[in-house]
């Protein structure tokens, strides 16, 4: 029997009392139907603009707000990233909302309002920052971390609780759309960066939410939703790595992903989302649906019945709530419930974690307010605009230069290309502009966004011509640019993709491709403007490498800054004109004239070349590769032992100096090479990478404390396990380029390593 809310001794009330107790004291009071409440999230504005998330407005079901609120509620969804809205009129609107919620439901529970924020904040107004590929490529995670602290902040000031961000997803097929939201196609790179995201945006006080868990890289032909058919071991050792470290950096919240692997849904996965993540990993947060993941056990998957049976499915897995919206745990089921099909621990389990989390939050706190400040309220500081700018310009990398950049002194010069004269080319497919915005073409965009042209002309002569939209043109604009091409002294050509949602771009979300070349026409007009002779610039602002094989040779220069956000174009010429030097490493592999998908670095010595296939999957350019303008002097590198116990450390270190007038940097990059194991191992593989900035004339060591932790995989038995015997450490500046080769060997017995193992070194710098 339920306790009614105003009975005296309400012990969920008292902030004093023990935070377990509290939540077992509110549980208790509770009807089955206010229970199951606080399980979905509900999104108003589901049925207005476009699609945003896959199945959209095929699974919104119609909603009765005044008979929902009235049991409470779990979640309100992308209050902020449903539509334009000034950040002031949205946070008193959420105020409102709040209160209605607070005052209409008999225990008046606030609702956690969740938002995307992978580049930022989803919101109107707000700074787009760099990509993920970006974060992978400035090897920086202190700067990672200084981003997602602002991101924080200013989701605080609105009222926002959970961001639906970091991606962890390892590149595994660059054929994929979702290569752009993705950190790069190595589980410790991608480990690294992402806990410095979690650590930022916690440290603010929002929920930060791991996805997508897990394998959803791995789809078939890099196919959005596609299965996955991952082993066992691949899936541990570098699918699962990356989560590993951001819980432990302090997530409070993990999404399933939509795919199946091996037949088993996500979703619907105990042995993932309960034995391994709880059990294993000792999580104890919660567990929110992708969107409209549950019914897709139904509608897609083929491993439901019903609704009623999709949500059972997947309230045992472990997902704690619906989003983004009410549907398979709304009505379905509570007449399960009803019907005694479903045990209700299991949805007291899940409540229980929806609720403490809440009273982390402070939301179950007597004086808790959903009140905002009436001040203006500036989503685009200039602080958020300077971590955004350094970000953008610490990652952008220098693949090729034959000596023509820096471009120093004022040049007469052809800017030509279909990205070159577009804000929208340096932003994601889950920045505002281009998730939401797009829909509403007659709302501004809200931010100030140089492009590439714009950010040029303050430094040369320029003359502009198109030659080919993204996708489709005509020779004549080809041609175009030719002529603008033969009458300059330097030609810098911007190509790349147009970010978008489900096919509506060449790269995002549901926007996957057959190949790597490149979008459109500008294959064609990169060959035609080559052909004129004149010294050509590459610029890529894209969401995916594509191949440059067939130009590289012809190419003055090449310069990738993926999507670099709204500092990207100044970031962009700073780098052509030698303001900054380029520091950005390739956090994926470019593919070469023989590279087929998918193929990462991370592979055994038969997925590389071989005298028993034609084919040569050598990459153009390799993982960890970026060049400068001045670059490092590698003096020397060495290790304080031969020997290393398989349960202690060894000390590398690594000599640097700056030869040059002017600063540099260089990431110092740590690959384990294993020459006999009891499976498979990559030829070489990722433990540990450093970026190092040098002055003029200054000399810098690198010593690097690797615990043997960094040696395990999973071996014959289904265990991670450390080995004695022979080990190689391959200390350079690229997977490929490796300027030391030390030799080890791992002494003592064999060791199984579990969740607690080190899974980082330590890395001190002396000069």
């Amino acid at each position: 029997m339920t306790t009614d809310a105003t009975t005296a001794g309400e012990l969920w009330r008292d902030p004093q009392a023990a935070p377990a107790d509290r939540v077992q004291d509110l549980i208790s009071r509770m009807t089955t139907r206010e229970k199951v409440a606080q399980l979905y999230g509900i999104w108003v504005g589901i049925e207005s603009g476009g699609e945003v998330a896959p199945h959209q407005h095929d699974l919104a079901v119609p909603l009765d707000w005044d008979e929902l609120v009235q049991h409470g509620l779990g979640q309100l969804t992308r209050v902020f990233g449903t539509r334009p809205i000034a950040p002031e009129v949205g946070a008193r609107s959420l105020a409102r909302t709040q209160r209605e919620i607070i005052t209409r439901s008999r225990f008046g529970i606030p609702a956690v309002v969740h938002e995307e924020c992978l580049t930022g904040l989803a919101a109107w107004q707000a700074t787009v920052f760099p990509s993920p590929l970006c974060w992978g490529a400035s090897f920086e995670p202190d700067l990672v971390r200084r981003m997602t602290e602002q991101i924080g902040r200013s989701m605080r000031r609105l009222g926002v609780h959970q961001g639906l961000a970091p991606v962890l997803d390892v590149t595994r097929d660059l054929r994929w759309g979702r290569v752009e939201e993705s950190i790069g196609e190595d589980p410790h790179l991608v480990g690294l960066i992402s806990s410095a995201y979690v650590a930022g945006l916690e440290s603010a006080g929002i929920v930060a939410t791991l996805k997508h868990f897990a394998g959803h890289s791995g789809s078939r032909a890099g196919r959005n939703l596609a299965p996955s058919s991952i082993g066992p071991r691949e899936f541990a050792d570098v699918m699962l790595p990356p989560f590993e470290m951001a819980l432990r950096a302090g997530a409070r919240s993990v999404m399933n992903s939509y795919t199946t692997n091996d037949g088993m849904p996500a979703a619907a996965d105990a042995g993932l989302l309960t034995e391994r993540l709880r059990e294993r990993y000792g999580f104890t947060g919660t567990v929110v649906a992708d969107y409209f993941s549950i019914p897709f056990l139904h509608r897609l998957h083929g491993v439901a019945a019903d609704r009623a049976d999709a949500g059972i499915q997947s309230l045992t897995a472990g997902i704690d709530v619906e989003l983004p919206t009410v549907d398979c745990y709304g009505e379905p089921l509570l007449a399960a419930l009803d019907a005694g099909t479903v045990d209700e621990a299991l949805v007291d389990r899940a409540l229980e974690r929806v609720l403490r989390q809440k009273l982390e939050l402070g939301l179950l706190d007597p004086d808790y307010s959903p009140e905002v400040s009436g001040e203006e309220i500036d989503l685009d500081d200039a602080e958020s605009r300077a971590v955004a700018r350094q970000l953008a310009e610490r990652s952008i990398v220098l693949l090729h230069n034959d000596g023509l950049l820096p471009l120093t002194g004022r040049r007469r010069v052809a800017v030509v290309g279909p990205r070159a004269n577009d804000a929208g080319a340096v932003m994601g497919c889950y920045s505002f502009p281009l998730h939401v915005g797009v829909h509403h073409p007659d709302v501004p965009m809200g931010i100030e966004v140089p492009t590439v042209l714009e950010a040029l002309q303050a430094d040369h002569d320029v003359v502009f011509e198109l030659g080919c939209p993204v996708l489709g043109g005509t020779d004549e604009e080809i041609q175009a640019a030719v002529e603008a091409a033969r009458d300059a002294e330097v030609c810098v050509v911007v190509l790349g993709d147009q970010a978008g949602l489900f096919g509506a771009g060449t790269s995002g979300e549901g926007c996957d491709v057959t190949d790597l070349k490149l979008p459109g026409r500008q294959e064609e007009l990169l060959e035609a403007v080559l052909a004129t002779g004149a010294p050509v610039v590459l610029v890529l602002l894209s969401g995916r490498p594509y191949e440059l094989h067939r130009q590289i040779d012809r190419l003055a220069a090449v310069v990738c800054g993926f999507f670099p956000g709204v500092e990207g174009a100044t970031a962009v010429a700073n780098v052509l004109s030698g303001r900054t030097n380029p520091s950005g490493r390739l956090p994926v592999s470019f593919p070469g004239a023989g590279t087929s998908q998918p193929w990462t670095y991370l592979t055994a010595a038969l997925g590389a070349r071989t005298e028993v296939s034609s084919v040569d999957p050598t990459p153009l350019f390799p993982f960890g590769h970026g060049l400068s303008y001045a670059p490092a002097t590698w003096v020397t590198a060495g290790c304080e032992t031969r020997e290393w116990a398989t349960d202690g450390t060894c000390r590398v270190h690594v000599v640097l100096r700056n030869d040059h007038e002017v600063p540099t940097t260089d990431v110092v990059q740590i690959y384990l090479h294993d020459p006999v194991a009891e499976v498979g191992r990559p030829v070489r593989q990722l433990i540990g990478a450093l970026k190092v900035d040098l002055a003029p004339g200054q000399t810098r060591t690198v010593s690097a404390e690797l615990h043997a932790d960094l040696t395990a995989y999973t071996g014959r038995a289904g265990h991670r396990q450390v080995d004695p015997g022979e080990v190689e450490l391959h200390v350079g500046t690229s997977s490929a380029a490796v300027h030391a080769t030390l030799r080890l060997t791992l002494t003592g017995p064999r060791r199984e390593v579990g969740f607690d193992r080190v899974m980082t070194p330590t890395f001190t710098v002396t000069s």
